[in-house]
């Protein structure tokens, strides 16, 4: 299916979760994408998918369903609606407080002492170390190490992150590293062009 169709879709969903269920436009266009379609004929439905669940969004015509339950599997919990309802309000103070997490994390002693070592972990770095682990599970040995050590900088940034969880600080500390990757990507990319 061509792209404008598909945007077309989009919209006609998003209006219909809006007014069928009080869905923040914002929110579904950031969580939700086109899936497929499903039947034929007359019962030829549009589905779309929640990004990072199963959760999904049934399109005929221009009415909306959630699909509650597929296969075994419940979907849409009530705090995944809730989600999607959040106000413009929410949602920007969710974004301020991302962006105030990534800003912290960027400027911690724990992020600068070891940026250059969670990056060699990236295929599109230049200092790429090919024989070491994927970046993920770098991070979680770092954590891991660090943690055993009593590092003071691994506990202040987790006391300010407000998390002890060696997971939850793996992925903090990595979010730096990922925006760097892309925009290198995005500048090779952009000289690839000229």
């Amino acid at each position: 299916m061509n792209p404008a169709k598909i945007n077309q879709l989009f919209d006609t969903m998003s209006a219909a979760c809006a007014r069928q269920f009080g869905f923040n436009p914002r929110r579904i266009a950031a969580g939700m994408r086109y899936f497929g379609t499903e039947g034929h004929g007359k019962d030829l439905v549009h589905v779309f998918r929640v990004t990072g669940s199963h959760s999904q969004v049934v399109l005929k015509g221009t009415y909306a369903t959630l699909r509650e339950q597929h296969g075994d599997k419940p979907h849409w919990t009530e705090a995944e609606k809730a989600h999607f309802k959040s106000t413009d309000a929410e949602i920007d103070a969710e974004i301020a407080a991302k962006q105030a997490e990534l800003e912290y994390t960027r400027n911690s002693k724990l992020y600068q002492d070891h940026r250059e070592q969670l990056l060699s972990h990236y295929n599109d770095w230049p200092g790429f170390q090919a024989d070491g682990p994927h970046p993920r599970e770098a991070a979680r040995a770092l954590v891991a190490a660090l943690a055993e050590a009593h590092d003071e900088r691994l506990a202040a940034f987790a006391a300010h992150m407000g998390t002890d969880d060696p997971e939850q600080l793996a992925h903090l500390l990595l979010v730096p590293c990922h925006l760097e990757i892309e925009a290198i990507k995005d500048a090779a990319s952009a000289a690839g062009r000229k």
